[in-house]
């Protein structure tokens, strides 16, 4: 990358983890927090929880479709503005119902499809990849962050204390995207990586797209679900005051996240990424099955969450990659819409289902809605063919006629490891799906039509 481009890419990777940041950390404590207000109940707790997700889901597509019309910049304000003031609303609530207003409120800035368009006008295609990896590791950091500082400040500031750190750091990262990212004269997005209508449909009648759907609502449905039940176990139950929690969690998460890396590699080095995803599924099954017998043992729940947190960083890493191999060239940033919309229902859905059955049945009925959702999920990924081990390849061309383009295209098809080619005729671009394996990009020199690097 260039200059311009690593501090793009480090800005917005910083917004995003940001936002993120001040949507997660009231997970781990607003169980044991929100008992205090007004009207609270467990299924109204649980919805305050989750409900940011319903605003993610049903906004995301139209705020990046409406930045291509009125700028990306414009609507990255509007969104974080929206953010800022519905973390302000909920943190001068007295109400539950007011808290359930301002999580709306913070959803409804769903500006995660225009910083990534906005990140694919600043960057190269032969860096969009690396780019794109910085964001999702930075949404990994600040999901384990939050899980630290939500109990910390917490216990030092209260709920109002978390909504009023969230709402200045949507201002930071106002300040951020005005001093910091450049503005582009003119959105440059590649098709590989912005929702378009037009692949809405092929992304949809995919069934390995489609389980991979189901995976992230399911994965993320317990994620919501859990934490309803697990900080009062801690609380109550092992006689872990709240503030100590971030210690707990810190652990936790430290070594979770290590001990999934060798199945990571196992994987995608050996080709086994389907066992290990179907693993994965069943040590979060069994974990979460677990947290339903946790009693008086500090050190049992430990493991537990251990366990599933392992499993969770595991699929949560191992998903988006899979969809990224999976899409149809030239379709990454519908699929990635379809599944990111797929992700915040899950989390809605955890939240809400979750916070009615904690409230009529109890413990159990959360965990018996877990572990169902979870082996619905282990059925569907059994079914699923082994995922391929693909990736995309742009390949920039000279202009050419329209009556021209067929046979460009057979040509491309004809090279070893080309599975899928998509030919966009108006940005003289074609996208292809390969095997890293069988592709030999030193190839695309023998081809008239192919515009060599020097000249891009």
């Amino acid at each position: 990358m260039n200059s311009l481009e690593r501090r793009s890419v480090a800005a917005l990777a910083s917004v995003y983890a940001m936002r993120m940041l001040g949507l997660f950390m009231v997970m781990p404590v607003f169980v044991l927090l929100g008992d205090d207000l007004e009207g609270a109940t467990p299924m109204l707790i649980g919805l305050a929880i989750g409900v940011y997700g319903l605003g993610q889901a049903l906004l995301q597509i139209p705020f990046g479709m409406l930045s291509d019309r009125f700028g990306r910049k414009k609507m990255i304000y509007i969104g974080l503005v929206l953010f800022a003031m519905g973390s302000l609303l909920a943190a001068s609530a007295e109400s539950i119902y007011v808290v359930i207003a301002g999580r709306i409120l913070q959803g409804a800035g769903a500006i995660a499809s225009v910083l990534m368009a906005l990140l694919s006008d600043l960057t190269r295609e032969e860096q969009r990849t690396k780019a794109m990896a910085t964001v999702g590791v930075s949404i990994g950091l600040s999901f384990s962050l939050s899980l630290v500082l939500g109990p910390l400040l917490g216990s030092a500031f209260g709920l109002a204390g978390i909504f009023y750190v969230t709402a200045a750091l949507a201002v930071i990262a106002m300040v951020i995207v005005a001093r910091l990212v450049p503005t582009p004269h003119q959105h440059t997005s590649s098709a590989d990586t912005r929702p378009a209508r037009e692949m809405l449909g092929i992304v949809l009648a995919d069934p390995r797209l489609l389980r991979l759907d189901f995976g992230i609502f399911a994965l993320h449905l317990v994620l919501t679900a859990v934490f309803l039940i697990f900080p009062t176990l801690l609380q109550d139950q092992l006689g872990l005051p709240a503030s100590a929690h971030w210690w707990f969690y810190l652990t936790v998460l430290v070594t979770s996240f290590f001990a999934m890396i060798p199945f990571i590699v196992l994987g995608e080095k050996q080709r086994r990424m389907k066992p290990v995803l179907c693993g994965a599924i069943v040590m979060l099954a069994l974990s979460t099955a677990a947290v339903g017998y946790i009693s008086q043992a500090l050190t049992f729940a430990w493991f537990v969450l251990f366990f599933f947190f392992m499993a969770f960083n595991l699929l949560e890493a191992s998903l988006p990659s899979l969809v990224s191999k999976e899409s149809p060239a030239a379709a990454k940033g519908t699929a990635m819409g379809v599944y990111s919309t797929a992700q915040f229902m899950g989390a809605f859905l955890g939240g809400s289902l979750g916070g009615m059955l904690l409230g009529q049945v109890g413990l159990e009925g959360v965990v018996w809605l877990m572990v169902s959702v979870l082996v619905v999920w282990f059925l569907v990924a059994l079914t699923m063919p082994a995922p391929g081990h693909t990736a995309s390849f742009v390949v920039q061309l000279r202009r050419q006629a329209p009556d021209g383009l067929d046979d460009i295209d057979e040509s491309l098809r004809g090279l070893p490891g080309v599975q899928d080619v998509v030919i966009l005729e108006g940005a003289d671009t074609a996208y292809l799906k390969i095997d890293r394996r069988q592709f030999d990009a030193m190839r695309l020199a023998d081809f008239p039509f192919v515009r060599p690097m020097n000249e891009i």
